[in-house]
């Protein structure tokens, strides 16, 4: 039986903690389905869904990521209404901290009431704990340097935000 497992997420913009976690879920499972979502308490995006799914394929070609990956977008519906359309039973979701523990946690107790749906959350690399996306694109707003923690897609679609 084939384990399709769903990586959801913003990734406005991709870095490369999100890549970490959707390689080791490519090593975990099959066929990992990376789904940009749309999140209704986030605000203000700066690239649009589509350049967002432009951007994790560049990255993961860019990086040799192997394995069945699919890249896509839902905009509409409940994720898990997703994840029955694929087959999948399994969502990935990278945690940095206590805190984000806490805010996946009730999301999490929700899918698997509504769908069967569990949740694998993976802990960070060590060196890219601290980075988030909205902290990219903070920094690279500014004028700083977001090299060591995106890839060259990435750093060169925010340099011609600037």
């Amino acid at each position: 039986m084939t384990k399709i497992a769903v990586v959801p997420g913003s990734f406005d913009p991709v870095t490369l903690g999100h890549l970490d976690v959707i390689t080791r879920a490519a090593e975990l499972f099959d066929e990992v389905h990376v789904l940009v979502v749309h999140n209704p308490e986030k605000t203000g995006a700066l690239f649009d869904a589509g350049d967002r799914v432009r951007l994790i394929e560049a990255s993961l070609a860019e990086l040799g990521v192997p394995g069945r990956i699919v890249v896509g977008e839902w905009t509409a519906g409940l994720l898990v209404d997703y994840c029955r359309q694929v087959g999948s039973t399994i969502l990935v979701k990278g945690v940095r901290s206590g805190a984000d523990v806490a805010y996946e946690t009730p999301m999490a107790i929700m899918n698997r009431h509504l769908a069967g749906v569990e949740t694998v959350f993976l802990l960070p690399d060590a060196a890219r704990a601290h980075v988030s996306s909205s902290l990219i694109r903070q920094v690279s707003s500014l004028g700083g340097d977001v090299t060591p923690y995106v890839t060259d897609a990435v750093a060169r679609a925010l340099a011609g935000r600037g």
